[in-house]
């Protein structure tokens, strides 16, 4: 059986290293890593006084892992200004302005693409909002790496977006 239906020669899956991350209806700058998408069903057991010596299993309630985003940090204040809806603490000193409580959530699109460029997934995550916000990472003089900031994300679900189907793959001679 074919694991791919558009190019049926392929037998490779797809790398994770190309990949987009939208909200608002624009890609957000320099994401450089996502976690992964889980969701976890729980497991609820019962069992009747009179059934055998086993127990039983149903499905309980299903919750979706917080998403971390990673990016260099930059002058693009798409991270901050989405923690600050949370909390922000320059509005603090005014009570009830501390929360912006009609935006603060945001459904955001998580697309993965082919090593030709090519979008070949998409997961919409609904209902997300920031609970953790790191601005600026441990600082070190002895060091010799990428400043990262990282925001985490609570999510009420995700699904795959049916409409991005498998492309068909490039193909060309060059020189020709």
């Amino acid at each position: 059986m074919a694991e791919f239906t558009a190019n049926a020669k392929r037998v490779d899956p797809y790398k994770n290293f190309k990949f987009k991350v939208k909200w608002d209806g624009k890609y957000v700058a320099g994401i450089s890593k996502v976690s992964a998408l889980k969701k976890t069903t729980q497991v609820v057991k019962h069992r009747a006084g009179g059934d055998p010596s086993t127990v039983r299993k149903s499905i309980g309630q299903t919750d979706w892992e917080p998403i971390t985003l990673e990016r260099g940090v930059t002058h693009d204040p798409a991270f901050e200004q989405w923690a600050n809806k949370v909390w922000d603490y320059a509005n603090s000193s005014a009570l009830g302005q501390e929360v912006s409580l009609g935006d603060f959530r945001k459904d955001i699109v998580i697309e993965m693409y082919n090593v030709a460029g090519q979008k070949v997934i998409a997961y919409n995550c609904y209902r997300c909002w920031p609970s953790e916000f790191t601005a600026m990472p441990e600082l070190d003089g002895q060091g010799n790496a990428v400043a990262i900031q990282s925001l985490t994300i609570q999510c009420e679900g995700w699904d795959r977006d049916q409409s991005v189907t498998e492309p068909t793959e490039p193909t060309f001679t060059d020189p020709s």
